[in-house]
């Protein structure tokens, strides 16, 4: 591939009833995409709909723009799932760049999560000095705090700070999560990922931030034995479900438990599948992405 087929963003597609829009698109944000847009099946453009209003009536084309590098079969498979759509039902293809991610980057604004926690962009100065600045841009892997499962996770952490314990961060993607528990105190973190592109971010924004020495990276299958006193899962719910009976296990007695990614009606599933090893009682909300947290008892 040349240099302009490597700098090429990928772009997938696929039809959907109408009132599955809004959760496909909060679904393909949480997968990475910088970008989504909306047209009728018929492949006409049109406006998409202002907030509140009802979308396009019958079926629409949704398609979602993803940062080059993107592993193209690995996020048709994870499209396919987050969606329940079958992977040939996604048309995945490559698009000229034509420099919009320089506009996307320039318009990334530093963000307050809770009190004291920001993330701010490689070329903006931090609004306060003195609070926790975690300096991420946005990259090849998905995660900045404008997500709402994202945001959640970080008011969490700037609430419960994880000084001096073992954090896990499965399904790390930027490492924002990672860095952010590193820099709030954690005593060590590992971060997981499937996809190598995440794994590259997160060690790169670990050492932008003076983390690399307390984030290690790791693929699921390499992760070593080992507890933590905080295990935080920011992923879609049916990987959350999946991965149950790997998490629980992870957790030490009196671990903290800190999941996102799911809709509020999959929370019943989800507090099901992780009821063997913690209690899932605390819940937030936003834009009907659901936080739960819960610490192991036993």
């Amino acid at each position: 591939m040349g240099e302009a087929g490597a700098r090429a963003w990928i772009q997938a597609a696929c039809e959907l009833p109408a009132e599955a829009l809004a959760q496909a698109e909060a679904a393909l944000e949480l997968l990475g995409a910088r970008a989504v847009t909306l047209a009728p099946a018929a492949d006409v453009p049109v406006l998409e709909p202002a907030p509140g209003t009802a979308p396009l009536g019958g079926r629409a084309r949704i398609a979602a723009l993803f940062p080059p590098g993107t592993d193209a079969a690995m996020l048709r498979a994870r499209i396919a799932a987050g969606l329940g759509l079958a992977a040939e039902a996604i048309s995945i293809e490559a698009v000229p760049a034509e420099g919009w991610e320089r506009a996307w980057l320039d318009a990334f604004r530093p963000m307050r999560f809770g009190r004291r926690l920001w993330v701010v962009p490689s070329h903006a100065e931090p609004p306060a000095p003195e609070a926790v600045n975690v300096r991420l841009d946005p990259g090849l892997a998905f995660g900045t705090g404008t997500h709402p499962t994202t945001a959640l996770c970080l008011e969490w952490l700037d609430a419960h700070p994880p000084r001096r314990l073992r954090v896990l961060d499965y399904g790390c993607g930027s490492g924002i999560l990672a860095v952010a528990a590193a820099l709030l105190g954690a005593e060590a973190v590992d971060a997981v990922d499937v996809e190598p592109q995440a794994l590259e971010a997160t060690r790169a924004n670990a050492g932008r931030n003076g983390m690399a020495s307390r984030v290690r990276t790791f693929t699921p299958e390499a992760l070593p034995p080992g507890t933590y006193g905080l295990v935080l899962a920011n992923i879609l719910a049916g990987p959350l479900v999946a991965l149950a009976p790997a998490l629980g296990p992870r957790l030490e007695p009196g671990g903290r438990l800190v999941l996102s990614g799911l809709l509020r009606e999959q929370r019943s599933a989800v507090v099901a599948a992780y009821a063997p090893w913690v209690r899932l009682d605390a819940c937030a909300e936003r834009a009907g992405w659901l936080r739960l947290a819960g610490r192991k008892t036993g």
